[in-house]
């Protein structure tokens, strides 16, 4: 009797547990091997921001090279706190106007914990949020090398709060956010060649269009201070660039991979035909070269990192810096515009290459969100021309909105430092510190 009753009691309990088991199925799961991955993604990401300043610091002459550290340094504590007030809100809230921008939903970060979101099934909402919160703080960071050495440093601060809140957050949902129009149209961006490179670039092109060029700028030497620091920099971003892309998987799985493999062979790839390119057309291959080549390599693979396959990822690369060498040798020096550490010769031609190759390479095989395979794979020109859409959108949003934004400010402070400040240095002038000082008590800051 006994051992019946025990095997009646059993039998209802595991009967009353189904619905909580078949309930707890349905539900999503946090998975500690995707938080951990995200969570060191987001580490990798956010390494870059200093890599940045000292790629941009040590291109820059050296009573400027404080200054040009500031402006990325200074953007994560700005863009930190925007983003939890109401930046990731309007970036990855619910849609709340026919895909242009999001809505309330996370004001304050609120509702943004441990839970896990609609864009990741796998880790808490907080930790998706912060991941994205680094592309945020890295994007309107890139701008600051087109007009290096001159805009005042109030007017950079409340133009970057309002290119991140008018320009970048709303991009951000147009393509990765919930009901964006952009991802609707089936637009292929797996890490930002639009949301970041593409905007970030024109928007550099514009500023340095407006500020105007550097006193002096093709008459006076303005030879970089530092090229190990730019070694320095572009290592960490090598480096971070594998959480930047890898980490857009979302998941540590075969796709996050795809996104690493894709992303150094690219790179290497870029480095290589950087250097062939400029041997061939200065007769002598720079560090300086090889550096910016790995950069742009970066820049290119990062819309197609989770889309294309590696041999596609080699061709990316080998092409990029042949591209942005033109832009940066010959259209600039042609057109005579400013672009001080070629924000847009890097970012902005090497996004749109990016972005458009994406379109020449997607494969459906490799991410299963890939609608349209690439032309060169279906012969079909859709994808591509979905690209070309979307990259001409990114391109007029980020010269408008980074026009509008700049001129309002000029209305109510002056944009660029005066001619004596400019001579002096900004390192001085603005922030009254001084990277390399004669302790001999004649120049520098008495301590």
């Amino acid at each position: 009797m006994k051992k019946k009753f025990f095997a009646l009691l059993f039998t209802l309990l595991i009967i009353v547990s189904l619905p909580i088991f078949a309930f707890a199925e349905g539900e999503p799961k946090i998975d500690a091997g995707d938080t951990t991955f995200s969570i060191l993604s987001t580490a990798l990401v956010f390494i870059m921001i200093p890599g940045l300043a000292l790629f941009y610091g040590g291109m820059v002459r050296k009573k400027n090279v404080l200054n040009t550290m500031m402006n990325s340094f200074i953007i994560i504590g700005l863009i930190s706190v925007q983003w939890v007030l109401f930046g990731y809100s309007i970036a990855f809230g619910q849609d709340a106007f026919h895909g242009l921008f999001g809505g309330f939903d996370f004001l304050g970060f609120k509702g943004v914990g441990a839970d896990p979101s609609g864009y990741a099934a796998t880790i808490p909402h907080g930790a998706f949020a912060m991941f994205q919160l680094m592309f945020a703080i890295i994007t309107p960071a890139l701008i600051t090398g087109a007009f290096a050495e001159r805009m005042r440093f109030s007017a950079f601060l409340i133009f970057t709060l309002l290119w991140a809140t008018l320009v970048y957050d709303p991009l951000a949902h147009w393509v990765w956010g919930s009901g964006g129009w952009l991802l609707k149209l089936g637009a292929l961006d797996f890490a930002g060649g639009t949301v970041v490179h593409i905007s970030s670039g024109i928007a550099g092109l514009v500023a340095a269009l407006v500020i105007g060029k550097r006193k002096g700028y093709r008459t006076t030497p303005m030879i970089p201070h530092n090229i190990p620091f730019t070694l320095i920099g572009t290592a960490l971003l090598w480096f971070g660039w594998f959480g930047f892309n890898a980490g857009s998987a979302l998941a540590a799985n075969g796709l996050a991979i795809n996104a690493l493999i894709t992303t150094n062979t690219a790179a290497a790839a870029g480095l290589l035909s950087w250097v062939i390119v400029e041997w061939f057309h200065h007769g002598k291959p720079t560090l300086l070269g090889a550096a910016t080549g790995a950069v742009v390599g970066l820049v290119a693979i990062t819309p197609g990192a989770g889309f294309v396959g590696v041999l596609p990822a080699i061709l990316i690369g080998l092409a990029v810096s042949p591209i942005c060498y033109f832009g940066v040798s010959v259209v600039k020096a042609k057109l005579g515009y400013d672009d001080a550490l070629d924000a847009f010769g890097c970012h902005g031609i090497g996004g749109i290459w990016g972005a458009l190759a994406t379109g020449l390479f997607a494969d459906k095989s490799i991410n299963p969100l890939v609608q349209n395979d690439g032309l060169f794979l279906s012969g079909d020109p859709k994808q591509l021309i979905i690209q070309a859409l979307s990259v001409v959108v990114t391109i007029a949003l980020s010269a408008v909105l980074t026009f509008v934004i700049l001129k309002v400010i000029s209305v109510f402070t002056k944009l660029r430092v005066s001619e004596a400040e400019e001579d002096e240095g900004l390192d001085i002038t603005q922030h009254g510190e001084d990277a390399y000082p004669d302790f001999s008590g004649e120049q520098g800051i008495a301590l």
